[in-house]
């Protein structure tokens, strides 16, 4: 069978700011709340930082030439908002959003689309210090005033936007109440209340950042949320395991608490019964605010959950991985090439929204890549796992779902939070002593991808 992909298929990359632009303390820049975890004693494997990290600041030339040479026409990066508006809020940073002016502009005369993620996880820490940060429903207001700064000044280059990554990582996992958060900067609340509320108030700043784009744009331009909602794949695809799997998708994880207000205007009435008094305060015209319409759905997908029919109260189980289920180079990694095409069933037919266009924002693994004796990374691991994957989203297509793109995580090797430099997910290598870059074969491979149209 040959994958071909449709005309026009958008084909890309993704990166985010704290993971590899480095020059922390240039030109304004102060710290995020990314800079101090990271400085902590403990909580970066290696007692790493991103203050280097790929120094993509300084080299952000070469790496745009370097896409242009693999033929990537897209291109997801993140905007610092400590670049922007250092402290949070008040007075903007004219030399930060330079940065990016010239980012985007060098990705145009390439011919590059620019795809830029407002918010991936790297709040001032002046807010945190202030408020703390996403306990506070102040945030929402904050991170609007700092979307008008963006837009109104990149908005003539970049009509693509997106408006929060992955909220259940800078939320629930940043402010748990078992554990000391893993993780992500934050810290241990006293009750499940308090860190849904935490990811109450993203929504809330998902939607006043939507309108304050739309406000603020010079431009006709596209608006989406990217969101990492667990994916619940069937056993099997009998009509008893599929409807398990819709049915389950409601209440695992935090699914039920963000993608379903986002995407339908209300909270799971599953995830509500589920929660009971730990269900966060809604406050009147709340919900109004969190539902805008929106261009397009990012979905990142790495793996799933599987799930079947059973004979219990809610009518579904969750699965266990078996000791011997393969595995990326990451604990949670499991191989699930499913995952990705359920992802975008789910959107349409377990949120009802078959009308709202779909695109992978992040998709990839972390390999054991090592340099060989003649100077190559030969990552053929991370072929495999790509290769399945995509044959996923070509069903998902075949199928008549609204999947308009894919973007591969990462371009190269980073800063990979809170475990440093130790996991390789880009298809580049980063020698991280030299900041010498080298494609591996993975890189040749989606080239190839590209090239095409196809899966290869």
């Amino acid at each position: 069978m040959i994958y071909q992909f449709p005309e026009g298929f958008y084909w890309g990359t993704a990166t985010a700011a704290y993971q590899i632009e480095g020059a922390a303390n240039e030109r304004g820049r102060k710290k995020s709340v990314w800079d101090t975890f990271s400085a902590t004693p403990g909580r970066i494997k290696d007692g790493n930082t991103g203050d280097v990290a790929c120094d993509h600041y300084h080299r952000y030339q070469e790496d745009i030439k370097l896409m242009a040479q693999l033929g990537l026409k897209h291109y997801r990066f993140s905007i610092a908002w400590s670049r922007i508006i250092p402290d949070g809020r008040g007075s903007v940073n004219e030399e930060g959003v330079d940065f990016y002016k010239r980012l985007v502009d060098c990705l145009l005369e390439h011919g590059i689309t620019p795809h830029a993620t407002l918010y991936h996880w790297d709040t001032p820490q002046a807010l945190d210090d202030l408020y703390g940060s996403w306990q506070n429903r102040q945030i929402a207001s904050d991170y609007a005033d700092y979307v008008t700064a963006v837009v109104s000044r990149l908005g003539s280059r970049i009509n693509h936007w997106m408006t929060l990554n992955e909220t259940i990582c800078f939320t629930h996992m940043s402010y748990d109440v078992n554990q000391e958060p893993p993780h992500a900067p934050g810290k241990r609340l006293n009750s499940q209340k308090e860190v849904w509320q935490t990811s109450h108030h993203a929504l809330l700043a998902h939607g006043m950042g939507c309108q304050a784009i739309r406000a603020a744009s010079p431009v006709p331009c596209k608006v989406a949320l990217v969101d990492n909602f667990t994916v619940t794949v069937p056993i099997n695809e009998s009509p008893v395991n599929v409807e398990a799997a819709k049915k389950a998708f409601h209440t695992y994880g935090q699914n039920g608490g963000v993608i379903f207000p986002a995407l339908t205007g209300a909270y799971s009435p599953a995830i509500l019964e589920l929660l009971g008094e730990n269900a966060p305060d809604i406050q009147p015209g709340d919900l109004e605010i969190i539902y805008q319409p929106l261009d397009a759905i990012g979905l990142n997908i790495y793996s799933g959950v599987y799930v079947r029919a059973a004979d219990n109260k809610l009518g579904y189980e969750f699965l266990d991985f078996p000791k011997t289920y393969p595995k990326m180079y990451m604990p949670w990694l499991y191989i699930l090439p499913e995952s990705i095409y359920w992802a975008i069933r789910h959107v349409s037919e377990t949120l009802g929204r078959n009308d709202l266009p779909v695109f992978i924002t992040e998709n990839g693994c972390a390999a054991e890549d090592e340099v060989n004796s003649n100077g190559e990374v030969i990552d053929t691991d991370r072929i495999v796992y790509l290769r399945a994957y995509l044959k996923s989203v070509h069903r998902a297509i075949a199928e008549g779902y609204p999947l308009r793109g894919y973007f591969l995580w990462t371009l190269m090797d980073n800063f990979e939070w809170s475990w440093g430099y130790s996991r390789r997910f880009g298809i580049v290598y980063t020698d991280y002593e030299t900041q010498k870059r080298i494609p591996k074969a993975s890189a040749e491979w989606y080239a190839e991808c590209i090239r095409q149209n196809r899966v290869v």
